[in-house]
């Protein structure tokens, strides 16, 4: 299955600074997600970014800006599946404790699924910047974009949807510790932490 990984946003709360490109247990976080999604796949993703310095990052990747701009992490989706006709393994850039065998349930689990996502303690139930996407979701994808509606669940009523329960997830890892997010600088400390207990919990 192809993948991409998720690489859009300001930074603005990182001073402008890339936060893939910071520092989690002594390795970029973009380093450990594109690691992850390659044993999970067993390929390179994509990079879908619109930084002009992102070619730079991992010059082995190739680098494929929003299709349309402005429109938050549902630009990002779109331009994923929009690429070709099949689906796409999306993870965002910020997520440092994916795991490889997170990864390959929702692709084992997306059969028969226009979007698959695992199911999470957040808001929205659901972790939409960790999923499969197939190609029908592409025509639903732009006419919310089209509306302005840029939530990246509101088309989800267009397409066959299912989640991989949260029963599962919680056999696979703390949901909190996976779907973790670096958004701030001071969530950067906390990863530090949650990587030694990881790190240590291993050894």
């Amino acid at each position: 299955m192809r993948s991409a990984v998720l690489a859009g946003g300001a930074a603005s709360r990182f001073g402008g600074r890339p936060k893939g490109l910071e520092m989690v247990g002594g390795e970029r976080v973009l380093d450990r997600i594109v690691d992850t999604v390659r044993a999970a796949t067993g390929s390179l993703p994509q990079l879908l970014a619109n930084d002009p310095e992102a070619a730079g990052w991992r010059p082995d990747l190739a680098v494929v800006p929003d299709v349309v701009r402005h429109c938050g992490s549902l630009g990002g989706l779109y331009t994923a599946v929009s690429a070709k006709d099949d689906p796409v393994l999306v993870v965002a850039w910020d997520m440092p404790f994916v795991t490889e065998g997170l990864l390959r349930e929702l692709i084992q689990g997306s059969e028969g699924h226009d979007v698959f996502l695992p199911q999470s303690e957040g808001p929205l139930g659901v972790e939409p910047l960790c999923g499969v996407y197939g190609p029908a979701c592409a025509e639903p994808m732009r006419r919310c974009i089209d509306e302005e509606d840029y939530r990246t669940t509101a088309f989800h009523r267009e397409v066959r949807s299912g989640t991989l329960p949260l029963e599962r997830v919680r056999e696979l890892g703390d949901p909190a510790t996976l779907f973790f997010n670096a958004n701030e600088p001071d969530d950067l400390k906390l990863a530090e932490q949650l990587w030694r207990g990881l790190h240590q919990s291993s050894a």
